[in-house]
């Protein structure tokens, strides 16, 4: 994955996480989305480094690239 991202199924059943960590991709997004900034971030998890936070968005970044929307007409 990356220098500071890692899955594997006995960590919170394969979730991309920040190495040496249980904190996941996914819980420093929401942390964001909820209004959290890099400073508070990095406060409240100190063994999450900037280098490591860094990495979160650029892995979500590149996860998001080739997303694409299908329009698909079902009938009943």
């Amino acid at each position: 994955m990356s220098t500071w991202i890692s899955s594997s199924l006995e960590i919170l059943g394969g979730k991309p996480c920040i190495k040496g960590t249980r904190i996941s991709v996914e819980h420093i997004l929401e942390l964001f989305a909820s209004g959290a900034t890099r400073e508070t971030t990095l406060e409240a998890y100190p063994q999450v480094s900037a280098a490591a936070l860094d990495a979160v968005f650029e892995y979500s970044a590149k996860a998001l690239r080739n997303e694409g929307i299908w329009k698909i007409k079902v009938q009943a």
